[in-house]
């Protein structure tokens, strides 16, 4: 059976969860235009780890930076309250430019 790759959508950047955090990387993923085997195979990770990071399941750090890092993705970490304020800034800006 082909695989289907999943359709890009605009998503918030913040990842309050695993399943937030998935959707970010399987996202990424979809923009790229990466079936899940392939992605996996450039990143250097297996398809199980691959998916278990999209399905909000937990795997551990050093895939979880090895597959940020080859989607080009980064992890930004802060104290709660600034992140609502840089998320509220970016949506802000995000409408601004609509």
């Amino acid at each position: 059976m082909a695989r289907v790759l999943p359709k890009p959508i605009e998503l918030t950047p913040g990842a309050p969860d695993l399943a937030a955090l998935g959707r970010l990387v399987r996202n990424r993923r979809a923009q790229s235009a990466l079936r899940i085997d392939d992605a996996a195979d450039q990143i250097g990770v297996s398809k199980d780890v691959l998916s278990r990071l999209e399905n909000g399941r937990p795997i551990g750090l050093d895939k979880l930076f090895l597959i940020l890092d080859g989607l080009g993705l980064s992890l930004l970490v802060l104290p709660r309250v600034e992140a609502s304020e840089v998320l509220h800034m970016l949506d802000s800006s995000g409408e601004e430019r609509r």
